[in-house]
C-alpha cells in the first residue's frame, strides 16, 4: 500500500482541532485545580467569626497561633524531605554519568620527532640529541674455547653436505 500525503489545509485543520482540544483540557485543569483549593480551604480553615469580646479575640488569636506553628513544622518538615529527594536525584544523576562514560575526544596523529617532543615539552632546556644509536654502548663479545669434539662443528664435512648429494645424505644418516 502507498502511503499518501496529506494536504497541507488538511494538516492545518487537524492541528488546530488538536489545539482547541488541548485548550479546552488546560482549561478544565484550571477549573478543577480552583475546585480543589476551595475544598481543602474549608475543610481545614473554617469560616472566621470575629468575637465581640477581648477574651474572645485573644482565645482566637492563640488558636490561629497554634495552627500557624503546625503548618510551619508541616512545611519545614515538607522542605527538608525535598532537600534530600534532591540530594538523591543529582547522586542518580552523576551515578548515570559515571555508568555512561566520559566521552572521549577524536585525537589527531601529529607525527613528531623524539627531538621535537622534547622541545616541546621542556623548551629551551632541551640541548640533547636524541640519536638513539649514538648513545649505544658497544660491547665487546667474548667467545669462550670450548671442546669443539663434545659440541660437535658444524663446518665438519661442510663439502660433503653441499648440493642435493649432501643433504641426502644428511637424511639417510638420521
Amino acid at each position: 500500500m502507498s502511503e499518501k500525503k496529506m494536504a497541507s489545509s488538511r494538516k492545518h485543520h487537524l492541528k488546530s482541532l488538536m489545539l482547541q482540544i488541548a485548550k479546552g483540557l488546560l482549561d478544565a485543569e484550571a477549573i478543577e485545580a480552583v475546585e480543589e483549593k476551595k475544598m481543602y480551604m474549608d475543610e481545614n480553615c473554617a469560616a472566621l467569626d470575629m468575637p465581640g469580646s477581648l477574651a474572645e479575640l485573644q482565645e482566637l488569636c492563640k488558636t490561629i497561633h497554634h495552627q500557624i506553628d503546625k503548618v510551619d513544622e508541616e512545611r519545614y518538615d515538607l522542605a527538608g524531605k525535598v532537600g534530600k529527594c534532591d540530594k538523591e536525584i543529582e547522586d542518580l544523576r552523576i551515578k548515570v554519568i559515571e555508568f555512561q562514560g566520559m566521552k572521549k575526544p577524536a585525537l589527531k596523529k601529529v607525527r613528531m620527532s623524539a627531538d621535537s617532543m622534547l622541545q616541546a615539552l621542556l623548551g629551551s632546556k632541551h640541548k640533547v640529541s636524541m640519536d638513539f644509536r649514538a648513545n649505544l654502548k658497544e660491547v665487546k663479545k667474548e667467545v669462550k674455547e670450548e671442546d669443539k669434539d663434545a659440541v660437535g662443528d658444524w663446518r665438519k664435512n661442510i663439502d660433503d653436505k653441499a648440493g642435493m648429494d649432501g643433504r641426502k645424505k644428511m637424511f639417510e644418516a638420521v
